[in-house]
C-alpha cells in the first residue's frame, strides 16, 4: 500500500480505482487489481 499526501493521481492508475473513507482516512481501493492500493497521509 501506498501512503501519498494527494490521492488525485492514484485514483487515475486504473479505470476500477474507488476513494473510500474508513475510519477518517482516505483509501484508494481496487476491487479487481488488488494491487491498487493507497492511503493519505
Amino acid at each position: 500500500m501506498k501512503v501519498a499526501s494527494s490521492l488525485k493521481t492514484l485514483k487515475s492508475r486504473d479505470r476500477n480505482c474507488r476513494v473510500v473513507r474508513r475510519k477518517g482516512r482516505l483509501y484508494v481501493i481496487n476491487k479487481v487489481n488488488k494491487r491498487f492500493k493507497a492511503r493519505q497521509g
